[in-house]
């Protein structure tokens, strides 16, 4: 199970946005005679294929295609001698969409010697600059769509049956729908208003997704959960349009937009918020579809083949006790109920606060650059001078050595430096790495290219350490990362709901160690050799990725021998949520909140991503102080694993037999010190409480 669902979920995020480049992507030319029609033929014969172009007569004609968003930019090129050029956008479709068109289309502007001037049609809100609104709404969606099914099966799989599960189908969808709408807009501020939109797309993709995924478990059971998520999360996220263009990615996760749940939620709720609802719904047919087919099989099911469900305890009502998690004790009916609702909707919670709460707005806060000059006192004068405009976004510093600087950005303890011109009508240089992360560079150069204009001198930036071109996106170091997280705690996971039998620390150390070797060879082989995203450094990185594997699975081991599988939540918090905008390897951690800068040094997964960066691109520099931050979590992990291991035992010492504590000898006592009738010798039950 934990293999391949780190399989499905890396291979394909790893395999369609390492290098992304776009494809076939519609654009207007507007504009008319010759001169367009030149443009249309430049734009044809660019070397890959990147556009699509398409020659339109007015401007108002290309704004209303690209509000319809069935072109992703346009060009209006200029009307006589001496004006400039329009490249027009909408970020609100897509931020990246937006960047790779202007990258696209400059080129062929500055090849006919045009001025050039960007307008976009479709801005974002202030709230949800990064445009992740959508994305982390339709993330939520899913997750509540899917996630019960697998609560429900083990521990009041009775409420599967369709009569049962379509009220409670409908009430959940409206209840969790509110739930994001609640954390987006009033708690995190991405979106203003639009409640009832919300509550509606939100309805119709939990119910699609709900109702899918409910027929897909009482067709193969407990591997339902593979299959939803195959579907929901790992197809979903490359082909929804909503992170990257579907313009970069490969034809079938194209085809996959028009057909998947997550691209229908987020592009309906695109048009619902940013374009006055314009063909919400044509992407709300496919939602429709999806629900209407999955009930109607399921229904077609029940009438066939009865309510069994395979590997699931064949129980009519709430009476026989099961447990309320898999592999975990018998629990009375109510704490079943409440794990079923509590279990989703804290992970729900978890995901979409996190994420919208670190990534709506990024903004950038104490940025740390270097301003370089022979001079010391020059140095200092200009980086004092500049801190009243830049002071808020930049931790400012003066120097007089340019291989000093260097080498600290190398070590990542500064993002760039600006060398002010060693004469009269000379450049200033600025330093910095793409392989450091592209986000902070891209923001430092345009910053820098603002002071220059107003030093009226020519800006020359320079790229110490560039990305290479299987990793364009700088995304690499992030995906193995959290690969590595993810093989570890899912391990444990698993073993917990699948295996609880092995309930000390010598029945699964030597395992645990023989899983971090062996996924750890397999991810290096995945990403190096198949998909050719991460190339050599297999020792370090094999290495490297085992003693992450095997430190997460023995700090996860703490928490689910004493939890159980709700060890999950806090976990899943700790190692991933909280570990993804601390680790930089996304978006830069100068750009997120301040808290999450100071978790860069204690979590793990930030650990993890700078090894990879620092292996692939830095020489190793700082891999010391991220060895030694896996180190302590995973020797802590082992002292804890050791004491739980005491205190189980001591626990088994003093627990009485059921009957004795409870006095009756035909009831069993719970942990939570209720009593439910005892099952009976045979009863299906037993098998997954035990």
């Amino acid at each position: 199970m934990p293999f391949l669902m780190v399989t499905m979920m890396y291979a394909t995020y790893v395999g369609t946005m390492h290098a992304p480049a776009a494809r076939d992507m519609p654009v207007a030319v507007v504009g008319s005679g010759q001169a367009a029609q030149q443009v249309v033929a430049q734009l044809d014969a660019l070397d890959g294929g990147p556009v699509e172009p398409r020659l339109v007569a007015t401007a108002d004609e290309a704004l209303d295609l690209l509000r319809d968003r069935e072109i992703s930019g346009a060009l209006e090129i200029p009307a006589g001698d001496g004006g400039a050029a329009v490249i027009h956008t909408a970020s609100a479709a897509g931020a990246s969409q937006a960047s790779t068109v202007q990258q696209v289309l400059t080129p062929v502007v500055a090849e006919n010697q045009w001025q050039i001037t960007t307008k976009d049609s479709a801005p974002l809100p202030d709230g949800d600059m990064s445009g992740t609104a959508v994305l982390f709404a339709g993330m939520g969606m899913m997750l509540a769509g899917y996630v019960p099914l697998s609560i429900l099966m083990l521990s009041l799989p009775f409420l599967l049956r369709l009569r049962t599960f379509v009220p409670l189908l409908v009430g959940w969808a409206a209840a969790t729908s509110t739930v994001i709408w609640v954390i987006l807009g009033p708690v995190v501020g991405a979106v203003e208003g639009h409640y009832l939109q919300f509550l509606g797309v939100g309805m119709l993709t939990i119910g699609a997704v709900g109702m899918t995924q409910a027929l897909f478990t009482k067709l193969v059971g407990p591997l339902a959960v593979l299959v939803g998520m195959l579907l929901w999360v790992v197809f979903g996220m490359p082909s929804s349009n909503l992170a990257l263009s579907m313009h970069s990615m490969p034809g079938f996760f194209q085809w996959l937009h028009g057909v998947l749940p997550l691209p229908a939620a987020g592009e309906a709720l695109r048009s619902l918020l940013y374009f006055d609802g314009r063909g919400a719904g044509g992407h709300l047919l496919p939602l429709v579809f999806w629900l209407v087919i999955a009930f109607a099989l399921a229904l077609l099911k029940e009438r066939r083949s009865g309510y069994a469900i395979p590997a699931a305890p064949d129980v009519s009502d709430v009476s026989t006790p099961l447990p309320a998690l898999s592999g975990g004790p018998v629990r009375s009916p109510k704490i079943r109920y409440f794990a079923a609702a509590a279990f989703p909707l804290a992970i729900l919670i978890g995901v979409v606060g996190a994420m919208s709460a670190s990534m709506h707005q990024p903004k950038i806060h104490d940025m740390p650059v270097v301003v370089v000059a022979a001079d010391a006192g020059q140095a200092e004068q200009l980086a004092e001078g500049l801190k009243p405009q830049l002071g808020a976004m930049l931790d400012l510093r003066s120097g007089t050595s340019v291989d000093e600087v260097k080498e600290q950005i190398l070590e990542q303890e500064i993002v760039g430096a600006y060398v002010l011109p060693s004469s009269a009508d000379g450049p200033a240089t600025l330093y910095s790495s793409s392989a450091a992360g592209s986000s902070q560079q891209m923001t430092l150069r345009s910053v820098f290219q603002q002071v220059a204009a107003g030093q009226k001198t020519a800006l020359e930036p320079i790229d110490i350490k560039p990305l290479t071109q299987d990793d364009t996106q700088g995304s690499n170091s992030m995906y193995v990362g959290m690969s590595w997280i993810m093989a570890g705690f899912l391990i444990m996971a698993v073993l917990r709901g699948g295996a609880p039998e092995l309930t000390r620390l010598r029945h699964f150390l030597v395992k645990l160690a023989g899983w971090a070797v062996g996924i750890s060879v397999w991810l290096w082989f995945l990403f190096d050799v198949l998909i050719g995203a991460v190339n050599g450094h297999a020792l370090e990185l094999i290495g490297v990725g085992a003693l992450t594997v095997f430190c997460v699975s023995l700090v996860t081991g703490v928490f689910t021998r004493t939890l159980g599988l709700a060890a999950i939540i806090p976990v899943m918090l700790v190692l991933m949520l909280a570990g993804v905008p601390a680790s930089g390897g996304g978006l830069s951690v100068y750009m997120v909140p301040e808290v999450f800068r100071s978790l860069q040094d204690v979590l793990l997964l930030p650990a993890a991503v700078d090894i990879v960066r620092s292996t692939v691109y830095f020489d190793g520099h700082g891999l010391g102080r991220n060895l030694l931050t896996i180190g302590i979590w995973g020797a802590a992990g082992l002292v804890l694993n050791v004491l739980v291991d005491l205190w189980l035992a001591r626990r088994e010492k003093r627990a009485p037999n059921p009957p004795a504590a409870s006095g009756n000898p035909g009831s069993d006592a719970t942990e939570d010190g209720a009593t439910v009738d005892a099952p009976k010798k045979g009863d299906p039950a037993l098998a997954p409480a035990h």
